[in-house]
């Protein structure tokens, strides 16, 4: 990923040591000793290594919410981190739906899309989950990327990742974001250990921050018992690392980043094997949704050109897992090129054959904006939000919209009646600083940007942002009321982040 500060890349070294420590985990020590949770198959042996009393470990779960935060906060401005909502949305669903399986109902699970063609997943504490587009891609179905999903869930629920930063918690907790990032990063480009070994004290992070064998059979347990009890097929789990292991058998050193930061051996397989054969056979369909969201990152994935002739060939060849996917894909690629005829080709095909969705309305409006017909775009985000009210990516191109055509009123009321729908979604309340400030309305607009930092976890930036709210010379008494108590809220919260660091450093 990019750095984008100074004191982000003064962590490169500890990035680079943990990505080798994620890369060489070992242990020896095994038990059988059983954890206790839900939802668990009948005829699975779950038995599990003995990691140690939760209640034993030093972070909290206060504490790994707030490492949680300081990620979140670096994802909301990263380059490598797509920003694409519809896709993010689809994997946010797929990701709770597996967590509402979990053994740990109460955990709250952020998951995010990296920009990144390697086949790599990484889970950090308080529940963030990333997903490289590469691992999407490789899937060959959506058990096949819920396993692995599952995976990453099993890790928080059985807090390895809080386990390994508590026995650091010396140095650990000093830079808690420091830490955060270096694990986002080092999890995301295990390429950056090169060289790290070097380090004099390589070995001992190593051995304090290792994912042991322990770690990933316990994960691969949990995760096939949350993976049976989401309705999913059990068989995606062992059918994905058999095909990851497949594809790099002759080509030494160049294994997919996932299995170099969760260690693949012959019998890890072997075992999820075992077990996933005394459990009974179910026939799982994949959702519309997947299919259209690995189409729309191919066609994304490479020159507009390319992907044009990528999809038209399989369709020529009737090489393909959805056909209207397919399509979809082709239209979205040839919007990239700025055929509008051909998308519009596309989309009449797609009426005609495929089933109705959220997407394919979405791509509807998108092609009477680039055919620059405001009153047709309009028209169109208003008949799919009748239809889908509660798919944001249609709620961001008609607010978007609604500012190009200078209609802040319009973006206003649109956002206003939306956002509750989506309280902790950033970009709306950026939205509304933007028509607000088309309006001239200094206390709303900066106010505005203020709740959009303050979703970021950017407090800093927040606080400043309600104080030239607070110091605007417009507003009325009771708008300035709210900004100043506001204020006061965001500002108790940054003491108690301090007091929180205090006590952790």
């Amino acid at each position: 990923m990019k750095l984008k500060t100074p004191f982000i890349r003064k962590s490169i070294v500890l990035v680079s040591l943990l990505a080798v420590n994620l890369a060489l985990a070992e242990s020896n020590a095994e038990s059988s000793k059983e954890p206790s949770f839900s939802n668990k198959p009948t005829n699975l042996d779950t038995s599990l290594p003995d990691l140690g009393d939760i209640s034993q470990t030093v972070l909290t779960p206060q504490d790994e919410q707030r490492i949680a935060e300081q990620i979140l906060r670096e994802v909301a401005v990263s380059d490598d981190v797509l920003q694409d909502a519809e896709v993010t949305d689809y994997l946010q669903a797929l990701g709770s739906k597996l967590a509402a399986a979990s053994p740990d109902k109460q955990q709250v699970f952020n998951f995010f899309v990296v920009r990144d063609n390697t086949i790599n997943a990484f889970a950090m504490p308080g529940g963030v989950i990333g997903v490289h587009t590469g691992l999407i891609l490789a899937s060959n179905n959506e058990s096949e990327l819920a396993s692995v999903l599952g995976h990453e869930v099993g890790h928080v629920t059985q807090r390895h990742l809080a386990r390994m930063l508590a026995q650091q918690k010396y140095d650990t907790f000093k830079n808690i974001a420091g830490i955060a990032l270096a694990l986002l990063v080092s999890r995301a480009n295990p390429e950056l250990a090169t060289g790290a070994l070097t380090a004099s004290s390589a070995a001992t992070v190593q051995r304090q921050l290792d994912y042991t064998r322990e770690h990933e059979r316990e994960a691969d347990r949990v995760g096939l018992s949350i993976l049976d009890s989401a309705g999913f097929d059990v068989r995606g789990m062992p059918a994905f690392f058999t095909t990851m292991q497949r594809g790099t058998r002759f080509s030494e050193g160049s294994a997919p980043s996932f299995l170099r930061t969760h260690p693949l051996t012959a019998e890890r397989i072997a075992d999820v094997s075992n077990r996933v054969e005394s459990m009974p056979y179910k026939q799982v369909t994949d959702s519309f949704e997947y299919n259209l969201v690995k189409a729309k990152l191919r066609a994304g994935d490479s020159l507009a050109q390319a992907a044009i002739d990528q999809f038209a060939d399989n369709i020529k060849e009737r090489r393909f897992a959805s056909e209207a996917a397919e399509h979809y894909g082709l239209a979205l690629a040839m919007l990239r090129k700025n055929d509008l005829k051909g998308v519009a080709n596309e989309l009449q095909w797609l009426r005609k054959n495929a089933p109705k969705h959220a997407f394919i309305e979405n791509l509807a409006a998108r092609l009477e904006v680039a055919k620059n017909n405001p009153q047709a775009a309009a028209s169109q985000y208003a008949k799919a939000l009748s239809l889908y009210p509660k798919h944001r990516s249609l709620v961001y191109g008609y607010a978007e919209h609604f500012l190009a055509v200078n209609q802040p009123d319009n973006a206003i009321k649109l956002v206003q009646d939306k956002k509750a729908l989506f309280p902790n979604d950033a970009y709306f309340y950026e939205l509304l600083a933007k028509a607000y400030s088309t309006k001239n309305k200094k206390l709303l607009s900066f106010q505005a940007q203020g709740e959009a930092y303050y979703r970021k976890y950017n407090l800093k930036k927040a606080i400043e942002q309600m104080e030239l709210a607070a110091k605007a010379n417009d507003g009325n008494f009771y708008e300035h009321s709210i900004v100043e108590a506001r204020l006061k809220d965001f500002r108790r919260l940054q003491e108690n982040e301090k007091l929180a660091d205090e006590r952790l450093s």
